[in-house]
């Protein structure tokens, strides 16, 4: 998608517009509907107010710092916008200007100056999107409306499938409650966002609570993005190390991954030690776990060869040398092993409870618990290990533990998409529980549900600890929902 322009606006008001926190900006200059442009970074503000007089007192610090930004070159674009609307407030409606400053973060009297010296104010309200390159503008162009690329300068189009900075339904539901002049009810949580934006470097705010407050707000559409940053690369060489003949590597792949799980180790013994730099050593156990619940292990790297009777048999061992012997029995004993069993080694297993899980398997363990960090719950996890079958036969049952959780995913994700599009194609701003469960029973459903069942996860979607989706109350106190971020 072509783009041959930019336009300049403050330099805070395009920040907090790729940020998500604004989805409109007063702008003179004439833009029609459905055109795309590059936000540049200005130090210029409307008829050349100052900051003390455009900006709200809450802002004045953060726009002096992003202005500050601006003098030196070269100066990157990060996002562009398309005109969704470019709406004119006449005489008849400019008694809406005190709702559009409580929703923003311009003075009154700058929006009023503006009104006053152009008959109305022209207010941008515009989609902005992340560009998969950011534009570098080489030389600071002079002030204008509008920016026009040189020569030198490196430049990126828009594509169909850069990341827009906030959903299409929270963008259409705060475009009405714009236009209509409706003010946000999350103003306080708004500032304590600021406090924390300003604390940090903006150029590197890349935290957990940064995420879930934008997502929380409705300025963000980031799904699992936050995984992005889990450096996968160690999980993905489980399978091919544990089917190899590293066993010292293997071993610390396991100890990471059950850490990764969330098993903990208080004990200080290095014999029984869950460190993934260390390993068992000599007469030392693999791994051993006291929380949530004590486990107790070893690990067999194998390329072609059978796992003897001498690894389940070390086990025991070991694992009543450095445990007392009620301690060790009170484990549950895993043995993660590729290879095939012996005869013998498989009889020891099985008559000594012990499961025998694959590289294979942990990895989708982990791989499940590192992408959706809620979904494996150890405590429901143990009485999987706990039952039989035992011995290589375990395996299956952790893999149909790990499928069973796999669904329930994809289900909570087909509802949060239902919600999604079900407002999108309606217009509505929110939804009853009959509504979408009538939607439901024409989707392409994973299985079916009752209404009560739906209901519940939907009010567990809608927590505070998952943030999926928005819930609030009828005039009849029932519960209706709304779309926040994509479970994918």
């Amino acid at each position: 998608m072509q783009i041959n322009k930019g336009i300049q606006i403050p330099a805070l008001d395009v920040e907090l517009l790729t940020l998500g926190k604004l989805i409109a900006v007063p702008f003179k200059a004439f833009v029609r509907e459905g055109e795309r442009f590059w936000l540049y970074p200005s130090r210029q503000l409307p008829e050349n107010l100052a900051i003390e007089d455009y900006y709200q007192p809450d802002y004045l610090d953060l726009a002096r710092i992003a202005i500050s930004k601006c003098w030196q070159s070269p100066v990157q674009i990060k996002a562009w916008g398309r005109c969704e609307k470019h709406w004119r407030i006449n005489i008849d409606r400019k008694n809406i200007l005190p709702q559009i400053v409580e929703e923003n973060v311009w003075n009154i009297n700058a929006l009023e100056k503006i009104f006053e010296k152009n008959e109305c104010l022209k207010i941008l309200i515009v989609r902005v999107y992340w560009l998969s390159q950011p534009c570098t503008i080489n030389s600071v162009p002079r002030h204008s409306n509008f920016y026009f690329p040189n020569s030198g300068d490196i430049v990126t189009h828009a594509n169909d499938t850069d990341i827009p900075t906030i959903s299409s339904s929270s963008f259409e539901q705060r475009k009405l409650d714009l236009l209509s002049g409706k003010v946000s009810r999350n103003s306080e949580l708004e500032k304590l966002y600021f406090q924390i934006w300003e604390s940090k470097n903006k150029d590197n705010l890349d935290s957990d609570l940064d995420r879930d407050l934008r997502t929380f707000l409705g300025w963000s559409v980031d799904a699992i993005k936050k995984n992005d940053r889990i450096d996968f690369d160690w999980i993905r060489k489980i399978a091919e190390v544990g089917n190899s003949s590293d066993g010292h590597e293997f071993e610390k792949l396991v100890r990471r991954s059950l850490i990764q799980l969330g098993f903990t180790n208080s004990n200080s013994n290095p014999k029984i030690s869950l460190d993934p730099d260390a390993t068992g050593g000599a007469g030392g156990l693999d791994f051993y776990c006291d929380s949530p619940y004590p486990v107790v292990g070893e690990c067999k790297a194998t390329k072609t060869e059978k796992v003897p009777d001498g690894t389940p048999a070390q086990l025991v061992k070991l694992g009543q040398k450095h445990l007392q012997n009620d301690e060790y029995h009170a484990c549950i004993k895993v043995i993660m092993a590729a290879g095939e069993l012996t005869t013998d080694a498989e009889q020891t297993a099985k008559g000594n409870k012990m499961n025998v899980i694959r590289p294979e398997t942990l990895q989708r363990l982990v791989e499940l618990k590192s992408q959706y960090p809620g979904s494996i719950d150890l405590v429901k996890l143990k009485p999987c290990l706990e039952k039989e079958p035992f011995g290589s036969d375990a395996d299956r049952k952790v893999n149909e533990y790990i499928d069973r959780i796999e669904r329930e995913i994809q289900l909570r994700s087909h509802l949060v998409q239902l919600v999604k599009n079900y407002l999108e194609n309606t217009r509505e701003k929110r939804a009853s529980v009959h509504s979408l469960y009538g939607a439901y029973a024409m989707s392409q459903r994973p299985r079916d549900l009752s209404a009560e069942e739906m209901h519940e996860i939907l009010v567990e979607l809608s927590s505070p600890l998952t943030g999926y989706l928005g819930r609030g109350k009828s005039q009849d106190g029932s519960d209706r929902f709304y779309f926040l971020r994509d479970l994918s």
